[in-house]
């Protein structure tokens, strides 16, 4: 199915321009895409931005003196669907545990071709989907060739995902391993790998130091009271660590042989808990990007040890978001609001 703007891929919005389309958490809930289409689309998105067809500049933050919240605002075009969109993100209580905090994240679509509204949408499912499918697309890309064990710390949304996305991208994985201190939430990763591979299953690992030096890849998907914290000594040669959330200790960046991330702005905006004693952050060889369009090296060598950073580009939000809202328009979801009336 096209998501081109020649083609007849925009959902049904009303022509008068004065409606918006809501859809809420429990209407995206309704809609199911495969992972291989997710993890297709964000591949399209980064792909399109490389080429200078699309706009992704960088995030805004703001965070009151104390840190007990933070706020996230980003503006994007995606020039091979013609769409505008603006994603707002905003978390209270960051000193508290996860049941306490609230988070709110939001995507409005505009339509650049008729310049008309689409929708205004829940962002949370459809960020936590981009992300996992940018972290599969970053192992494919950058893992040693051969790779055959992954190690996840965390057992939180991105925890969840991360193994069902990186099975999806990089099959021949046979030694899957999970670090978390949630029963709960190990239980939730079991699930939801079940859920997309019946047949796998997770090794839940204590000794974190051993497992690391084991592990192909490392992913730091855990949350900010995580007490996992892999240092680059643990890593084998031609390890391959990314984060997500926390989970890996700065020394995994500023000891790698090369650093990729998905935006260099964007890592110097939110990877700032990663920099050294001197409150800086080392320079990033190529961003993600340029490396799947094959125009910047990734890996160089079988024993490069990668960090790669894993921050969001609203481009891929948006042709998830597209995606979603164009189901959602299709199956009657949502609630029409006269908001410029």
């Amino acid at each position: 199915m096209s998501d081109s703007p020649t083609a007849p891929a925009h959902a049904p919005i009303p022509d008068d321009g004065k409606r918006l389309r809501l859809l809420s958490a429990a209407d995206l809930a309704e809609i199911e895409l495969p992972l291989a289409d997710v993890v297709a689309l964000v591949e399209g998105a980064c792909r399109t931005l490389h080429l200078g067809r699309s706009a992704n500049p960088r995030k805004l933050r703001v965070t009151p003196q104390g840190g007990h919240s933070v706020a996230y605002a980003m503006l994007g075009r995606d020039g091979s669907r013609g769409i505008v969109a603006v994603k707002t993100s905003y978390k209270h209580g960051l000193h508290k545990g996860r049941s306490e905090q609230h988070y709110y994240t939001t995507l409005t679509l505009y339509d650049d071709v008729t310049g008309l509204p689409i929708a205004m949408m829940d962002c949370a499912r459809i960020g936590a989907l981009r992300t996992a499918a940018v972290s599969a697309l970053l192992a494919r890309e950058l893992a040693v060739p051969g790779a055959r064990s992954v190690l996840v710390t965390g057992t939180g949304t991105q925890g969840r995902l991360t193994l069902p996305f990186l099975l999806t991208a990089l099959p021949s994985l046979d030694r899957l391993m999970l670090f978390g201190t949630y029963a709960e939430g190990v239980r939730a990763v079991r699930e939801q790998l079940r859920t997309h591979f019946p047949d796998r299953d997770v090794e839940v690992v204590s000794d974190l130091r051993a497992a690391v030096a084991d592990a192909d890849v490392v992913v730091g998907a855990a949350g900010g009271h995580t007490p996992a914290a892999v240092e680059a000594a643990w890593l084998k040669p031609g390890a391959l660590s990314i984060l997500v959330g926390h989970g890996l200790a700065p020394s995994t960046l500023h000891g790698a042989d090369r650093v990729i991330a998905t935006s260099a702005a964007q890592m110097h905006v939110t990877g700032k808990d990663m920099a050294d004693t001197a409150g800086a952050l080392p320079a990033v060889d190529a961003e993600f990007p340029a490396v799947l369009a094959g125009d910047s090296p990734g890996r160089t060598g079988p024993t490069d040890r990668i960090f790669a950073y894993n921050s969001g580009l609203v481009v891929t939000d948006i042709a998830l978001g597209h995606r979603f809202s164009r189901r959602a328009s299709a199956r009657g979801l949502g609630t029409e609001v006269a908001l410029w009336q």
